[in-house]
């Protein structure tokens, strides 16, 4: 009796389990996701994943462009000095030279000018008067204004400030009142 008692017991146990796998089977076939679910689930990854590749070849375009735009920053950098030593040396020929040697010399500037123009330098317009601005300007000395409008403004330009699209690339160097 014992025996059978302990064979019940076990059939008992045995069909509780089946039971609970039941249960636990019908659970995990309801936790399946659906094919509409997975579809859903896969056009959210196409889409985000499209989504980064536009923003990913926007991104490399505009870095192009501005590769290409700013490519002869180094070399306009170097030609400002010739620029200047030309500006100075029409300014010497003019006081003691003749015209013929002047001609000449604003000729080649002129050339040399225009083709730094074309390719986007920029001279920037800096005159006495003008409200000193940090973003354009670089303050080398400041001195006594001379009259009371001149407080806090440009007095003098000592060098040309330069821009390459709207980029600058060389500061104008004032000199400003206080």
């Amino acid at each position: 009796m014992e025996n059978q008692d302990i064979n019940e017991e076990s059939i008992n146990n045995h069909e509780e389990n089946n039971i609970q796998n039941e249960v636990v089977a019908e659970e995990n076939v309801t936790a399946k996701p659906s094919a509409e679910e997975l579809l859903a689930e896969e056009k959210d990854r196409y889409i985000r994943l499209y989504a980064e590749f536009e923003n990913y070849k926007k991104r490399t375009a505009k870095e192009k462009m501005e590769f290409f735009q700013y490519a002869n920053q180094d070399m306009m950098i170097s030609m400002l000095g010739i620029l200047d030593d030309f500006e100075r040396a029409l300014k010497e020929i003019a006081k003691n030279g003749n015209s013929s040697d002047l001609q000449g010399v604003e000729l080649i500037y002129q050339k040399l000018k225009n083709r730094l123009t074309e390719k986007g330098l920029k001279a920037m317009e800096v005159n006495a008067g003008d409200t000193f601005n940090v973003d354009f300007h670089e303050a080398i000395t400041q001195i006594p204004a001379p009259s009371e409008d001149l407080k806090g403004k440009i007095v003098d330009v000592i060098e040309t400030g330069y821009t390459l699209s709207d980029k600058v690339i060389r500061f104008a160097k004032v000199v400003t009142g206080n």
